[in-house]
């Protein structure tokens, strides 16, 4: 049994805006007697749009037709509809994410772009979804090493760590090639927050409307690498380097040596390629670049040659974002696809209480979550156990049902995800106390986190799984 799916990737970022269309291929790598177990079996890029600056009316707003214009254009040159796509991901990465009017561009494209596909903003997700893209994933999990992928665009530098490809850091700096732009004679009309505060430092003189020279570029850009090989452990980290974290980032930690390091990205193409004109993009890109090349991360550790660099993140968006669930699950069908819907995880403490049948904790628990996350809808998660016994799989349906039941609005689903692969038993014991007040889908071998929003897609392989999308929505 095989089944294919379109997926479309749309990147709208600080420099450039792309689109690519893939096709994810599944099937049950099961033996013939087993339950059947889908798998992700192949990822395709099938096309690659044309790499277009991203259209914007001025500073602070993204041109959201123009942007709309483009994506729909694409759609023609491909040879594909909107209905023809099953998932994928619009997201608006660097500093376009902090455009007054992201929000609106993406309910814009994402109710053009398909029935399936996800509106997704936010630096954490960008970082990772970049490395995967790169290839930065699968050669740490080939090589069972820890890599790093820095994702160094127009307006941020993402990063995430992986450990024989898992993610175990990720982090965003407000570092990038736009950060400051001049013309061919030296004179800037444009200098960012970050690139003030560095010439601050320095004693630079960058200001918009005034000339500045090469010198004072090479140091400006040796300056954002060293504050970005602060961040990565290298050297110690100073009060500046604070400072130009991304708002609405993870913490980077790095708790393990790096053995590998990968460079994408719209500046990683003048890591890579060093003959490039210096101010060829009118900004500082070509400099930046020439820095990180003169660096240590570029020096001391093994350089992962990038599969994809300006498209890393569109690549990874179109290939990496879907999930499949597990092929035990429960589920009303008719209510299927949900967008947008917020997690809440429970620790694994708390999950002890759910099988001890303690309703009242978990009411608790909810009522918290409605509060500070103004919603009526949830995805409640947890780890679960393996193998659990019948009573105890009884008593946490009965606690899980008894408590979404008395917390949801009349006509909301009852949503659960668990990593271990106990759905269809948890999902048909609720169904069988609760099954006809409320609709119910519970699926299984799918990680969420706090926080995270869940997409979740119409059933696939004659209704075996169900495509997860899980996804940040951060506006800065």
């Amino acid at each position: 049994m095989n089944n294919e799916i379109l997926s479309v990737g749309i990147d709208i970022g600080t420099s450039t805006t792309q689109v690519i269309f893939s096709k994810i291929s599944m099937e049950n790598t099961a033996g013939f007697f087993s339950v059947p177990h889908i798998s992700i079996v192949d990822k395709e890029v099938i096309y690659k749009s044309d790499i277009y600056i991203t259209p914007l009316i001025n500073s602070y707003l993204i041109d959201g037709d123009k942007v709309r214009d483009i994506v729909e254009g694409e759609f023609r040159k491909a040879g594909f509809t909107p209905a023809d796509t099953q998932t994928g991901a619009v997201i608006i990465t660097g500093e376009s994410a902090r455009k007054e009017n992201s929000a609106v561009v993406l309910k814009k494209l994402s109710s053009f772009a398909g029935e399936f596909v996800v509106s997704t903003a936010g630096p954490d997700l960008e970082s990772v979804i970049a490395g995967k893209g790169s290839g930065a994933q699968s050669y740490s999990e080939d090589n069972a090493c820890v890599a790093v992928n820095l994702d160094i665009g127009g307006g941020t530098t993402n990063i995430v760590v992986f450990d024989c490809g898992k993610v175990v850091g990720k982090g965003c700096l407000d570092i990038g090639g736009r950060l400051l732009k001049l013309d061919k004679s030296y004179t800037v009309s444009y200098v960012s927050p970050t690139a003030r505060k560095i010439s601050d430092k320095l004693s630079l003189g960058l200001e918009e409307g005034r000339t500045t020279n090469e010198q004072a570029l090479a140091s400006l850009c040796a300056e954002m690498v060293n504050l970005t090989e602060q961040a990565l452990g290298i050297y110690e980290k100073s009060p500046l380097a604070e400072s130009v974290v991304t708002k609405g980032s993870t913490p980077l930690e790095i708790k393990k040596p790096i053995r590998a390091v990968c460079f994408s990205g719209g500046v990683a193409d003048c890591i890579y390629h060093s003959d490039r004109e210096p101010l060829a993009y009118g900004d500082i890109g070509v400099h930046l670049g020439k820095a990180f090349r003169q660096g240590r991360l570029y020096s001391d550790f093994h350089l992962i040659k990038a599969k994809e660099t300006i498209r890393a993140t569109v690549v990874g968006a179109g290939t990496y974002t879907t999930s499949i669930s597990g092929s035990t699950i429960a589920y009303s069908e008719h209510i299927l696809p949900i967008k947008n819907a917020p997690v809440l995880r429970l620790e694994h403490s708390e999950q002890q209480k759910l099988f001890e049948g303690d309703v009242d904790f978990l009411k608790q628990k909810l009522a918290w979550f409605m509060e500070q996350s103004d919603t009526r809808r949830i995805v409640l998660s947890f780890e679960g156990e393996r193998n659990p016994s019948y009573l105890a799989t009884r008593r946490c349906a009965n606690c899980i049902g008894t408590a979404l039941d008395a917390m949801l609005d009349a006509g909301e689903p009852m949503l659960i995800i668990t990593e271990c692969d106990i759905a269809k038993a948890l999902g048909q014991a609720i169904k069988l106390e609760f099954g006809e007040k409320r609709d119910i889908i519970c699926v299984d071998s799918i990680s969420v986190e706090d926080g995270d929003f869940v997409d979740l897609g119409k059933p696939l392989m004659d209704g075996l799984v169900i495509p997860v999308v899980v996804k940040t929505l951060i506006f800065g």
